[in-house]
């Protein structure tokens, strides 16, 4: 089953939030996040899984709940070396059948 679509002011596992650069695909209003977008708290860049070759904005992979992050500015610390995308749209999914 596909995974829900993280976005703009998402949350990070750390606690921190999603910065998007994705100016024109939305989902409920807000930004789509995609491959690269950092988080508030600097770095934490956003890596891509299951939408990899498929599912795309601006011709780069969105990113779905659970996927990993390159440690942010305060790693070490807690989840800081790898925040993963927390929370997402409640009702826009992607990507394919790996990860339900």
């Amino acid at each position: 089953m596909a995974r829900w679509v993280h976005r703009e002011f998402d949350f990070r596992d750390c606690g921190a939030t999603t910065i998007t650069v994705c100016p024109d695909v939305r989902v409920n209003s807000r930004r789509i996040s995609i491959d690269g977008d950092p988080n508030t708290d600097k770095g934490g860049s956003l890596i891509a899984t299951d939408t990899v070759g498929s599912v795309r904005a601006m011709a780069i992979p969105v990113i779905l709940i659970r996927d990993p992050a390159n440690p942010d500015s305060k790693c070490p610390g807690d989840s800081h070396c790898n925040p993963r995308a927390k929370t997402a749209s409640p009702d826009v999914r992607a990507g394919g059948n790996n990860n339900p």
